[in-house]
């Protein structure tokens, strides 16, 4: 790490990108609480969440521009848009405006699909392979750590002054974000030829067809959006886990997430040292199995002598904690993969296609846990969710030790395919 944090463009790009995520875990929460207080519905604040996920289905487009045209200007840009984005929030005073909300929140999950593919290829310019697995656990730890506390301070920010504070405290961090980005001077890649890049069809689906060509990579992802597509139900079962298991209140919730979030912050710092140590594939194995730990737990209670809100708690709490040190070893894993193995020229689409297979599971699942929760004891649905990703785990922990890096496929070979 004191390595990694002696390059200067590294540190300066650090810098510019923890602002920019600060800006977005103040923003995301507080919008929901906005459209509440206006609605006065829970399902009005939760289609926030809904517009700033559907943007994942253009994925593919946003991976092409961040091929295309130099990474450090997209990011710039996409900053200062969303920037622009954030004060048109000053023009919502009643519940007729609630569509601008829903707007401007779709437009930014949109710019912060383009934001991560860009940055992957930025990156992946800037560091060497060895340097790789650090620097995606340090950014790992910082966004764990910036969403402890931030969604406090935009919920701080709008109940003390309002909306207009919010979007205006947002597209002030979102434009010094910009502002740093200029300091930041990358010798970049290339980007492929025009004449490389083939048809509509054939250039946005380049991403997906590379991810396919390295078994290791793609291994990852399908297992991991496997086991995305049960985690997901965690969202409203844990909800019901907190009322009849534990008999606390919903507030408990923040509790738990903020425990959740001291594990990532651990499991960002020690992601580099664990895939080093197992391989990339062994990691994100067990980094599911930790994971799979907390959805067993709340299926205890299933036992009659576990039935005590005390000892399930007991069980709870550092499960939670143990799968918030998975996560960043799954991701952190994937993504110094997907870096090490993809050629600069494809960098965007790779990401692209990695972020579109591994949302839509998550973004389905969610829905469809808050359609089950109301139809099944949750603890069932819990157990159900542990088996499948223990499956997943033990796909990943089976087999040799897999090298570090493999010789990334030209991309040339890819572009060309029918």
């Amino acid at each position: 790490m004191k390595a990694l944090l002696s390059i200067p463009v590294f540190r300066r790009f650090t810098g510019a990108w923890t602002i920019g995520n600060l800006a977005d875990s103040a923003l995301f929460l507080t919008l929901s609480i906005w459209v509440k207080d206006i609605s006065g519905s829970s399902g009005a604040a939760g289609m926030v969440f809904l517009a700033l996920g559907l943007p994942i289905v253009l994925s593919p487009l946003t991976g092409a521009l961040a091929d295309r045209y130099p990474r450090r200007r997209l990011l710039i840009l996409a900053n200062t848009v969303a920037a622009g984005c954030a004060l048109l929030l000053l023009l919502v005073t009643e519940p007729g405006d609630l569509w601008l909300i829903y707007a401007v929140a779709f437009c930014y999950g949109l710019l912060g699909i383009l934001n991560g593919a860009a940055q992957s290829g930025l990156v992946r310019d800037m560091l060497t392979d060895e340097h790789l697995d650090s620097a995606n656990g340090l950014l790992s730890t910082i966004d764990q750590g910036l969403r402890i506390f931030t969604p406090l301070l935009g919920a701080a920010l709008y109940t003390l002054w309002g909306g207009g504070a919010l979007a205006v405290g947002v597209a002030a961090a979102l434009l010094l974000t910009a502002v740093l980005l200029l300091t930041v001077s990358v010798q970049e890649s290339a980007p492929e030829p025009a004449s490389e890049r083939g048809g509509f069809l054939q250039e946005n689906s380049a991403g997906f067809r590379h991810l396919g060509t390295i078994p290791l990579l793609w291994r990852m992802v399908v297992v991991t959006a496997i086991a995305l597509g049960v985690i997901g139900l965690f969202n409203s079962a844990l909800f019901e886990l907190i009322e009849k298991g534990l008999g606390r209140e919903p507030g408990f919730f923040g509790v738990l997430m903020s425990l959740q979030g001291a594990g990532s912050i651990l499991g960002g710092l020690t992601a580099a040292m664990l895939m080093r140590r197992v391989g990339p594939g062994r990691a994100v194995g067990l980094g599911l199995a930790m994971i799979a730990l907390a959805s067993f737990a709340p299926a205890a209670s299933l036992i009659p002598a576990l039935v005590s809100p005390e000892l399930l708690l007991a069980l709870v709490l550092p499960s939670l904690f143990l799968a918030g040190v998975g996560v960043p070893w799954i991701f952190v894993s994937l993504v110094t993969t997907r870096q090490r193995l993809t050629p600069a020229r494809l960098q965007g689409r790779a990401a692209a296609a990695t972020n579109l297979v591994l949302n839509v599971p998550q973004l389905v699942s969610i829905a469809a846990g808050a359609l089950l929760v109301g139809m099944m004891d949750y603890r069932w649905l819990m157990l159900g969710a542990a088996v499948v990703i223990s499956a997943c785990a033990l796909s990943m922990l089976h087999g040799e030790r897999e090298p570090q890096q493999e010789t990334p496929a030209p991309a040339t070979d890819l572009t060309q395919r029918n």
